[in-house]
């Protein structure tokens, strides 16, 4: 059937290369009104079965009617269509056809549409290089246009259109420059014109930037170019085809991001610095202003609590970075409590522990802000209009709460972002819970530390001290070495200095032990030598029963330990050492001198015995006790090491503290390889103003007379309000000499800190406190001894014991 007179294929549509196609023409209504004989023969309905009747009859399924009208709405938009449809025969079965529709004009001025159809199977070689190749190249799904060789679009598809978010008119014709400003047009150019004087195409060039389809986001695009030649081989122009890969350059920046992230994020093990690298590290490469906010809890390294419940608790600021320098965005700074609302998104991300993601923040600022005043002024004068919130998690439990805004930035928060977001907040939060368990380790260990380390020391009336104490990792503050000042009777003081081996928690809880242990002996008053020996026995067993532990059966095997006792009355040091060094001695004129002391063996070796020496000091020497890690280093000779000791030592002017600053200065110039201890001690002599002496014979009568003396005594140093419980002492205790030790008594009053009564005999039979019975006639005088004094306690000499008694001084005193 020819096409009705008065109706003409749009010009820029009629069909080429399907002459002997089947065609139909339909008007606006869908109703077919032509029908040809081709038709006919392609699907079997004579003329009178198909005209006037709706053209939907033709199509294989009731479901295809939506494809048609789409077709139909392209048409008009584009001027013609192309493309593969299924129709039903006359017969029934379907049948796969070429189709070509284009839009031509009817009589009355209204738009009808003229189908021309061929049998798939029958399509010719030619038909390929037409219409379908045609219909192949305006509908591929990769962007295609041919440049001029002056680089002026001459043609491109429908995707690259759609890409450009340009019509096609107004690009034709014109430099990619003039339509496209969000590009690098003049690299793109350069491309091209490499290919049209090479040759040579360009395979999968790169590129990023924004077109007029998404003015606000970046996209990336793989794009190749090849020259188009004629037959001569001469160029006239060239062809480029792209595709948006902005999917697999975000996921390869994404993988970059992440991978520089763990170089930047938990470079300490510090819970507020770990928190504020991620802070830094986010902005600007994903938000302009990022909070982390964490459990007050976490910050004090103690471990949260898994269980889930509707209650908020403390947050803290620990973190937070802006583009705007100061971050003036922020109502906290660092360390600062955060009020966080509880019906606010951050509570819900928070007890919910899911992240959620707000692009328009306009529309939820009530509920982000949770009304607070303060934080809404923000809101509205830094223009957030994004934000996300993503919970800190690590190993199950929650550590606080991430926010990330957008301020500057044009574009919204998308799904993408959210999950770099929890990509990079699930690496720090793992690095965070790693700072909070050091911290929670590191405070442990100092807390140990300090524990075991005297809090402060005290020489009394007798020595004046001084001390420093630096371990190796002088971050940490946990090492093996140790020192000590224990008041004994009689005025005297026990100065101890001790090395473990080792360094680390392991070595400070062994030294720990071995303090209290030298603790527990030298309130048995025992001589320096003995106590060392006891000390090697208890290091010996503990060697032995720990042997299975490593590290801790060697910490305890060779340590070292000097053990010193002055007494202020006779002005006398009694020293012995197990394998420590000797200590050094500057007179009060400052001349120094390292004293001849028998050298023991480090405890736990149990092979020689320990010896002591007596040295006796004029009022004002020096005594300076230290570890090895003070003289010795790797690259010096620990003569030379004393020598240098020497020198900053001999300052007899210097105050002690300050000179405990000297000598560390002047010895400790570069990093330490091994824990170092110094104590300092400057001796005091009690005169004759301060002690007084009395001899008396073995004889029940002179008990009186011993009571006698010491309240003389007492009134002498204007000690009258200590007489009735002193005579009671000076009683109990000459009488004790007398009924159960032999020889003569020395009865000893020390006025010191305390009131000191000494009463000596040359017995070595320990008195023992006892609880008498209400028949009994005696056994309360030691009871009564004890509940009247400070402490008491007996102590053996060479020629017996000695038992004393300490009283506190009147306030007034």
């Amino acid at each position: 059937m020819a096409i009705p007179e008065g109706i003409a294929p749009t010009e820029a549509h009629v069909p080429f290369d399907m002459a002997d196609a089947a065609t139909a023409l339909i008007d606006a209504t869908g109703t077919v009104v032509g029908w040809t004989t081709a038709a006919e023969r392609l699907l079997g309905y004579p003329a009178p079965e198909v005209l006037k009747r709706p053209g939907t009859m033709l199509l294989a399924a009731p479901e295809d009617a939506a494809k048609a009208v789409s077709i139909a709405e392209q048409c008009g938009e584009q001027g013609g269509w192309g493309g593969l449809l299924e129709v039903r025969h006359q017969s029934g079965h379907r049948l796969a056809v070429g189709l070509r529709v284009s839009p031509v004009t009817g009589l009355g001025g209204g738009t009808c549409w003229l189908i021309s159809a061929i049998d798939v199977a029958t399509i010719p070689t030619w038909a390929v290089s037409g219409s379908l190749l045609q219909a192949f190249l305006t509908r591929s799904p990769i962007g295609m246009a041919v440049l001029s060789p002056d680089l002026r679009y001459v043609w491109m598809n429908d995707t690259l259109e759609r890409y450009g978010g340009v019509p096609r008119g107004e690009r034709l014709g014109r430099r990619m420059a003039d339509s496209l400003p969000g590009l690098d047009t003049e690299a793109l150019e350069e491309k091209m014109r490499q290919v049209l004087e090479t040759g040579v195409p360009v395979i999968d060039y790169e590129y990023r930037g924004w077109t007029m389809a998404e003015p606000h986001q970046e996209h990336a695009y793989s794009t190749s170019f090849f020259r188009l030649d004629n037959a001569d081989g001469h160029p006239v122009g060239v062809c480029y085809m792209g595709i948006d890969v902005t999917d697999r350059w975000r996921a390869r920046e994404r993988l970059a991001l992440l991978s520089e992230a763990s170089e930047h994020i938990g470079s300490t093990l510090d819970v507020m610095r770990t928190a504020q690298e991620l802070a830094e590290f986010a902005v600007p490469r994903l938000a302009d202003f990022v909070t982390v906010d964490l459990l007050d809890s976490v910050l004090r390294g103690e471990e949260p609590s898994t269980q889930r419940t509707r209650f908020l608790p403390q947050f803290r600021r620990a973190g937070q970075a802006s583009i705007h320098e100061g971050c003036p965005e922020s109502i906290a700074a660092p360390g600062d409590a955060v009020a966080i609302s509880p019906a606010s998104p951050f509570a819900c991300s928070f007890l919910e522990g899911e992240a959620i993601l707000d692009p328009e923040l306009d529309a939820s600022l009530g509920a982000w802000t949770g009304d607070d005043p303060a934080r809404t002024q923000k809101v509205r004068e830094f223009g957030m209009r994004s934000l996300m919130v993503v919970p800190i998690c690590a190993r199950g439990t929650i550590l606080g709460v991430a926010s990330f805004v957008r301020t500057g930035h044009p574009a919204p928060f998308e799904p993408d972002d959210l999950v770099l977001a929890e990509e990079l907040v699930t690496r720090a939060a793992l690095c965070v819970d790693n700072a909070r368990r050091y911290s929670r380790e590191h405070t442990a260990a100092l807390a140990l530390q300090r524990s075991l380390l005297p809090h402060a020391l005290s020489g009394g009336q007798a020595l004046e001290v001084a001390s420093r104490y630096l371990p190796t990792d002088a971050r940490n503050g946990v090492g093996g070495d140790w020192f000590d000042v224990i008041p004994l009777s009689g005025a005297r003081v026990a100065l101890v200095v001790g090395d473990v081996v080792g360094h680390g928690i392991t070595a400070a809880a062994t030294m720990g032990r071995l303090r209290t242990a030298v603790h527990t002996l030298a309130d048995m008053d025992l001589p320096p030598e003995e106590l060392l020996a006891h000390l090697d026995d208890l290091v010996i067993r503990l060697t032995e029963e720990e042997s299975a532990q490593e590290g801790v059966g060697a910490a305890v095997l060779g340590a070292t330990c000097l053990y010193a006792v002055y007494d202020p009355v006779t002005r006398r040091c009694t020293m012995a050492r197990a394998g420590h060094p000797t200590p050094a001695v500057v007179d009060p004129g400052g001349a120094v001198s390292y004293p001849p002391l028998p050298a023991g063996p480090p405890l736990g070796l149990g092979s020689l015995p320990f010896e002591s020496a007596e040295l006796e000091l004029p009022t004002g020497s020096l005594i300076a006790l230290f570890t090895d890690g003070l003289i010795e280093t790797c690259d010096q000779d620990i003569d030379v090491g004393l020598a240098r000791l020497s020198n900053a030592l001999a300052q007899p002017g210097l105050p002690l503290e300050e000179l405990c600053s000297t000598v560390v200065d002047t010895l400790l110039t570069r990093p330490q390889s091994d824990d170092v201890a110094l104590l300092l001690a400057r001796t005091n002599a009690l005169g004759t103003g301060h002690v007084v002496s009395w001899d008396l014979p073995s004889d029940p009568a002179v008990v009186a007379n011993a009571r006698s003396l010491a309240l003389h005594q007492l009134a002498e140093w204007g000690l009258e309000e200590l007489v009735m419980t002193t005579e009671l002492i000076v009683s109990e205790l000459v009488t004790n000499a007398i009924r159960h030790g032999t020889g003569p008594i020395r009865l000893r009053l020390i006025r010191h800190d305390v009131l000191i009564c000494e009463v000596a005999d040359t017995s070595s039979t320990s008195p023992r406190l006892r609880h008498a019975r209400t028949t009994d006639e005696g056994g309360r005088g030691l009871f009564l001894v004890a509940q009247m004094t400070r402490r008491w306690g007996t102590r053996y000499t060479e020629g017996g014991k000695l038992i004393w008694a300490e009283q506190d001084l009147p306030d007034a005193v």
